[in-house]
C-alpha cells in the first residue's frame, strides 16, 4: 500500500500514520522527523532547514525530494509506504510522481485530513514537551500536575517547553503557507481519482475509524491486517 497523508499542521497526520503502520504492516516516512533529526545532529542540510522551520515557512523542494527519494530507495518501502509531509504543494506531487515512475511505482490513496484553522491553533499553541526527556504535553488536552513542570523528571520536574514553530504567531504563518501553497493538492489529486477526505476533528480513535472506513473499498479492506501488539517490520 502506497499513501500519501495531507492535511494541515495538528491535524493528527504523524498520530494516524503510526496507527497504519501497525495495521497495515507498512513503514511509515515522515519527513518532518527526517528534518528534526537532521536539525538536532547539525547537518548542513539541518542548519539550512532550522531557520525555514522555526519562520514556519517550506523547505526548498529540491532538498525534500532528495530526503524522500534515498528514503524509499530503502528495503523496507520496496512494498510499499505511508508518506507524511511531502507533497506539500503542486511542484512537489509532480516531482513525487516523476519519482515512483522512474522506480515503477504509483499511489493507492492519497488521504486528505481536514480540521478548522481555530482548532488547529488550540492543537499546536498549546503543546509542549519536555526539555529533559521529552514527554508531550498540553495546556488544554493534557496538561502536567505542576504547571510548567514533567511528571515524569524526578523532582521538581523538567521544564517544559514549547516548539518554536508551534507559537500563535508561526502557526498562523503555516496555516497561510498550507492554504496558500499546499491545499491545492486536493484538486491535483482529486482529477486523478487518488483524494479520500477524512474528517480530522474529535478523538484519535473517532478519526482513525474514519480512516479505516474510508480505506475498506476492495483493495483497502484486501491489503488490511489484524493490529500486532507493536512495533513493525522496520
Amino acid at each position: 500500500m502506497r499513501v500519501v497523508l495531507l492535511g494541515p499542521p495538528g491535524a493528527g497526520k504523524g498520530t494516524q500514520a503510526a496507527a497504519m503502520r501497525e495495521r497495515y504492516r507498512t513503514p511509515h516516512v515522515s519527513t518532518g522527523d527526517m528534518l528534526r533529526t537532521a536539525i538536532a545532529a547539525g547537518t548542513p542540510l539541518g542548519r539550512t532547514a532550522r531557520a525555514l522551520v522555526d519562520a514556519g515557512q517550506l523547505v526548498p523542494d529540491d532538498m525534500m525530494a532528495g530526503l524522500v527519494r534515498d528514503r524509499l530507495q530503502e528495503s523496507d518501502a520496496a512494498g510499499g509506504f505511508i508518506l507524511d509531509g511531502f507533497p506539500r504543494t503542486v511542484e512537489q506531487a509532480e516531482i513525487l510522481g516523476r519519482l515512483l515512475d522512474s522506480m515503477g511505482r504509483e499511489l493507492d490513496h492519497v488521504l486528505l485530513l481536514g480540521l478548522e484553522d481555530a482548532e488547529v491553533v488550540r492543537r499546536l499553541s498549546g503543546r509542549r514537551s519536555c526539555a529533559s526527556c521529552g514527554a508531550p504535553y498540553h495546556v488544554i488536552a493534557a496538561p502536567s500536575r505542576v504547571e510548567g513542570r514533567c511528571d515524569r523528571c524526578a523532582p521538581p520536574g523538567g521544564t517544559l517547553v514549547q516548539r518554536p514553530d508551534d507559537r500563535e504567531d508561526v502557526v498562523a504563518e503555516r496555516l497561510r503557507v498550507y492554504h496558500e501553497r499546499t491545499a491545492p493538492l486536493a484538486d491535483h489529486y482529486r482529477r486523478r481519482g487518488l483524494l479520500r477526505e477524512v474528517d480530522a476533528s474529535g478523538s484519535v480513535e473517532d478519526v482513525e475509524r474514519r480512516i479505516l472506513v474510508t480505506l475498506a473499498g476492495p483493495a483497502g479492506a484486501a491489503k488490511a491486517a489484524p493490529r500486532r501488539a507493536g512495533g513493525d517490520r522496520a
